[in-house]
């Protein structure tokens, strides 16, 4: 692998089913950029091959896998071939030709800039963004972003299956890949390995090409293993952000809350049902019983909610990784 004008941003392409576009994506990519890693997911369009028979650009890299492991796998293998190198920035660019490689400079530089640990695209920042996405990906998309800010931690980010990202190259030696979902899932599940990193993330306004070759991605089809993955990904973040890393005033109104608000709920759902069906209106105190647990229960449900939004990451992390490693 070489390197051109001493650049800063390395690219990893994860390639399934690409062999038709992933060229193309290359000869698009600018030279800020000096290393391509393009990682042949066991692509029966043998795209590794493709490339090494048809590419000369020198900054490429083929790596292979025997069996298709996804496209988080492909991103896994690609981010720890980047580890040791001197890039500062890791950009993951799909081989489809749906990412323009032009908006690399424009995704990369928070995070050259110090501002931000992790960039990603957002193609629902504005309007003429989202024009030519298809009616079920839009509603899909916004089921799992709303999945993904209570799993993540991240209330102000959107669009998650967005795969145009750009990571600092130093939070790729902290993330325990072993423990990370390899299908995709993987950017969801990114997001909430970087919270706990306490990274700060930032969105890039972008428009999506649907032209061509169609993205593999059916949002309908995969909510339900996105909201497993993200159900036990919001459990462990509750776990681990309110009550080992640290105990607050929030950690006492989930404690507390969310027993009230489950109590008034199926109280009151269990004594309405019995009212029904013996024709008997329920007394007053058996109301209040259910209503007040409900009442609080939500209120510091809420409470703990409007603690959780504004406890978003703020200041990078990245630079104390540098002084760390300085040491």
């Amino acid at each position: 692998m070489t390197t051109q004008a001493s650049p800063r941003i390395a690219v990893v392409i994860p390639c399934y089913r690409v062999a038709g576009q992933v060229l193309g994506v290359i000869e698009r990519i600018g030279p800020e950029v000096g290393w391509i890693i393009a990682v042949d997911d066991a692509c029966p369009q043998k795209s590794g091959d493709v490339i090494e028979q048809h590419c000369r650009d020198p900054r490429v890299t083929v790596l292979r896998h025997a069996e298709n492991l996804g496209v988080g796998g492909a991103m896994i293998t690609g981010y720890r071939a980047l580890r040791t190198l001197p890039a500062d920035v890791v950009v993951k660019l799909d081989g489809d030709g749906q990412m323009d490689p032009a908006l690399i400079p424009t995704l990369a530089e928070p995070v050259l800039r110090g501002r931000a640990d992790y960039v990603k695209g957002n193609r629902f920042y504005r309007l003429s963004g989202v024009s030519g996405m298809p009616p079920v990906r839009m509603l899909g998309n916004a089921a799992l972003s709303f999945l993904t800010k209570l799993s993540s931690g991240y209330w102000q980010l959107f669009d998650p299956t967005n795969g145009f990202t750009a990571i600092h190259r130093l939070l790729l030696s902290e993330i325990d890949f072993d423990r990370m979902a390899t299908g995709y899932f993987f950017e969801s599940d990114f997001l909430h390995h970087l919270n706990q990193l306490r990274a700060v993330v930032v969105e890039m306004p972008m428009r999506s090409s649907y032209e061509g070759e169609p993205s593999s991605l059916r949002p309908m089809k995969v909510i339900g293993p996105f909201l497993r993955g993200n159900l036990r990904n919001t459990l462990r973040r509750i776990l681990y952000s309110y009550f080992l890393r640290g105990f607050s005033a929030a950690s006492l109104e989930l404690l507390l809350g969310l027993p009230l608000f489950l109590f008034g709920l199926v109280f009151g759902i269990w004594h309405w049902c019995n009212s029904v069906a013996d024709s008997v209106p329920s007394t007053a105190g058996t109301v209040m019983l259910a209503a007040l647990p409900l009442i609080l229960g939500a209120q510091l449900m809420l409470s703990w909610l409007n603690f959780d939004v504004a406890a978003e990451p703020r200041h990078p992390v990245h630079p104390l990784l540098y002084d760390k490693n300085r040491k």
